[in-house]
């Protein structure tokens, strides 16, 4: 495989964003070590409600993540408290879009209070996957950005109908990969249904984080070259042992000469 220009000799290697979903509670329900985590990425996508997260919560994340120099971005979801927001839900296109502007409008509250503001826009869990494939929904989700602020940029899967149609709409797009998720050979996400979904070892997982960083192939599911070529790396805060595994991509990253910054500063 040929060098990408990005790594040509005498060209460094580019910034690299590390993000995770964080705020993921509820009430007594904890889940993940936020603080921790805002100690090692550099965009915080905090839940707004709908999957996971409440008006405390996304206080508190916010207020953490404005102290730590994390920037904040909206985790926008369907309705599904109790499945997580895993479960595809047929919502009709303007509900869709009117549940995105709520989730956007809530977190920007509490965001300014701590002196910040949402910088960029991130579907979660079966609404992101939806929107890889499914025109109407995705376009709904663009439309409550533009309506919102189309100066937001939006985080997603490469080759996905959510970036294809953002970008058609004047959207700052941002290509994602995952540390410890397997890709299909086609460059989606293996369902988390099925055997060898989510990776758990933290030096394999920090190798494809650096590969990923490089323009460098990493494996799919089947064992052949996948690149993917990421502007921002999600590291999971619901994986078990996420906080090693997010600090061992983190010092793997900066080791290679990438070094960690937001993309939405």
């Amino acid at each position: 495989m040929s060098q990408s220009s990005e790594n040509a000799p005498g060209r460094t290697t580019p910034p690299m964003d590390l993000n995770s979903d964080l705020g993921e509670g509820f009430g007594q329900w904890v889940l993940g070590d936020d603080e921790a985590l805002l100690g090692v990425v550099t965009s915080a996508n905090v839940a707004c409600g709908f999957h996971a997260g409440d008006p405390t919560i996304m206080r508190r994340v916010c207020e953490q993540a404005v102290a730590s120099g994390v920037a904040i971005g909206a985790q926008v979801s369907y309705r599904d408290l109790a499945g997580f927001g895993r479960r595809f839900v047929d919502v009709p296109p303007d509900e869709l879009t009117a549940d995105v502007l709520y989730q956007l409008g809530a977190l920007e509250a509490f965001a300014r209070i701590a002196g910040s503001r949402v910088r960029y826009v991130k579907p979660h869990g079966a609404l992101y996957n939806a929107i890889v494939g499914h025109e109407e929904q995705a376009a709904a989700v663009v439309r409550a950005v533009v309506e919102y602020d189309p100066g937001l940029p939006v985080l997603g899967l490469p080759g996905s109908a959510w970036l294809r149609l953002a970008a058609e709409a004047g959207l700052t797009v941002v290509r994602e990969a995952f540390a410890d998720r397997a890709y299909t050979p086609e460059g989606t996400l293996v369902s988390r249904r099925l055997p060898g979904a989510v990776l758990h070892d933290p030096d394999q997982i920090a190798a494809r984080c650096v590969a990923m960083a490089r323009g460098e192939p990493i494996a799919d599911v089947e064992g052949n070259p996948l690149v993917v070529r990421p502007q921002s790396i999600c590291v999971h805060g619901d994986t078990q042992g996420a906080v090693l595994i997010a600090r061992r991509v983190r010092a793997a990253l900066t080791g290679a000469g990438v070094e960690p910054a937001p993309f939405a500063p």
